[in-house]
């Protein structure tokens, strides 16, 4: 009998004030984003830093308002996994692609 009620028991939905924090957070996080483009101190490191930003709102979106945070851990892993294989895809990219700019113009300085 508890093994058919863990299966029913339903997880509660977050409070009004758990939503509105949620998107403070991301206000602010896009406020940063905007903040980081305009400072021209941030444009040696502004792809790394955009993408640390985005990857915080995005994650913040899905656990709350898209619930994976309290849904089955499955689907957790099939949106974790290929996530973290694209992300590993696109940091090597922007290594390999960095690396190649900055050959290529030292090279030219020469």
């Amino acid at each position: 009998m508890s093994a058919e009620r863990e299966g029913t028991e339903r997880h509660a939905h977050p409070t009004v004030g758990v939503y509105l924090r949620v998107g403070a957070a991301l206000v602010i996080l896009t406020v940063l984003e905007v903040g980081v483009f305009y400072v021209p101190a941030f444009h040696v490191v502004l792809v790394p830093v955009l993408l640390v930003l985005s990857s915080a709102k995005f994650t913040l979106v899905v656990m709350f308002y898209m619930h994976l945070k309290d849904d089955n851990k499955v689907f957790t892993f099939l949106l974790g996994g290929p996530l973290v294989i694209a992300v590993g895809v696109m940091v090597a990219l922007l290594f390999l692609f960095l690396g190649a700019l900055t050959l290529r113009g030292a090279a030219g300085a020469g």
